[in-house]
């Protein structure tokens, strides 16, 4: 089982911690000849695949490198534009590297705020009074757990689907937030979190979480 990433939100909605902790591998190399049976598009400053899935390659995958060289957002390493480049048939045979590109410091500043929104609108729409907000949101590949304290500081934890513990993961990382974070004398109230201890047991009780399996201790 794999525990993804852990974020680390402040009650007005500022991102204070992100820890990526296991990133799946899912790039998608292949050989291809002209004319190329993707349809590419720009979209945030990169070029992505619109139209046509195979051999692994699927709708929303970045290009990532071209002939073995990583490629800068929409550029090549050389400078060139990548659609320029793949729309010149004496480019050809050209080796593209494919898969779901990685995530910016900007993007998972807005990601969170924008998690903070929602858990705001969830407790609104709730019919009972006195909602908790989202805890949980299910995919196919993931699953998405909140856990929010009575100050407002909400613990993300984003994991495989069969990850097992989480609800008590979610409150050891609160446990360490207080006793590393919170008892850091250089540590101030909303700021972002940097501190080696909290790190480092962070780390250790992933690990341990991980550990429990599909099915939890005693399993």
């Amino acid at each position: 089982m794999a525990i993804f990433s852990v974020y680390v939100v402040n009650k007005a909605g500022g991102l204070i911690y992100q820890l990526d902790h296991y990133a799946p591998r899912a790039d998608t190399e292949k050989t291809f000849s002209f004319p190329l049976d993707l349809v590419l598009r720009p979209h945030d400053e990169r070029v992505v695949v619109a139209f046509g899935q195979r051999d692994g390659i699927r709708v929303g995958h970045a290009v990532l490198a071209i002939n073995g060289a990583e490629v800068n957002g929409r550029f090549t390493a050389d400078g060139k534009d990548v659609l320029e480049f793949l729309g010149n048939p004496a480019n050809y045979p050209v080796s593209i590297r494919f898969g779901r590109h990685r995530l910016s410091s900007n993007e998972k500043l807005m990601l969170a705020s924008m998690f903070h929104s929602l858990f705001a609108i969830g407790s609104q729409l709730s019919p009972e009074v006195g909602s908790s907000g989202i805890e949980m949101l299910e995919t196919d590949t993931f699953k998405l757990h909140c856990f929010q304290t009575l100050t407002g500081i909400k613990f993300v934890v984003l994991a495989d689907p069969r990850q097992a513990g989480i609800d008590s993961l979610l409150r050891k990382i609160y446990e360490i937030y207080s006793d590393f974070a919170l008892k850091n004398p250089f540590y101030s109230l909303e700021m972002p979190i940097r501190c080696e201890l909290f790190d480092q047991n962070l780390k250790l009780a992933l690990e341990v979480a991980e550990k429990a399996g599909p099915f939890g201790p005693g399993s």
